[in-house]
């Protein structure tokens, strides 16, 4: 139960399941579980959580290096990246500011985000962090300390998704859509 998303019922699951399994199982997993988090570091580029660094995508020269997409966590990529509208370098920060939760923009990997815009060139900053509180403060603040670089900062845009129907979206989804307009 003190993994993300599972409840008490798929932990007795899993639970009965593991004790069902065939010899050795439990072990293997058990095994697989404890070295996981040994064989694993940032990229020495984007901060992503990999198993070699550079990663694949940092590697890749098919990538447009000139755009960079800052994230907060390294689960975000897949989610960029199953669009398939991106082509470009990652950033991963590892969070999000929010003070009521002792999180500042030193706890992040800006100083990282910084130090790339220092060595590499880079025209655009796409910032992707949640839309929520503590994302668009964190998009903020980025806006603000990038300014001096000289390089395009953007936010991704929000509010309906493709498919959804008004009369069931929330009233945020809806309030942001109208925010975000643009011309046909």
């Amino acid at each position: 139960m003190r993994l993300p998303g599972v409840g008490e019922r798929t932990a007795t699951r899993l639970s009965y399941w593991l004790l069902r399994a065939p010899e050795g199982v439990a072990e293997e997993i058990g095994e697989a579980i404890a070295t996981f988090k040994a064989g694993i570091q940032e990229c020495e580029h984007c901060c992503d959580l990999v198993s070699a660094s550079p990663c694949r995508r940092c590697a890749d020269n098919s990538r447009t290096t000139g755009v960079v997409c800052v994230v907060e966590q390294p689960q975000d990529i897949q989610s960029i990246e199953r669009g398939g509208a991106f082509r470009g370098r990652y950033h991963v920060l590892h969070g999000a500011i929010s003070p009521l939760d002792g999180v500042g923009p030193d706890d992040l990997r800006i100083k990282e985000l910084l130090a790339r815009l220092n060595k590499e060139t880079i025209e655009e900053v796409i910032v992707a962090t949640d839309p929520d509180v503590e994302g668009d403060s964190t998009a903020l603040y980025l806006g603000r300390l990038l300014q001096p670089f000289g390089v395009k900062v953007t936010r991704l845009a929000y509010g309906l998704s493709a498919g959804t129907e008004i009369e069931y979206a929330d009233r945020v989804s809806v309030a942001r859509a109208i925010q975000n307009r643009r011309e046909i």
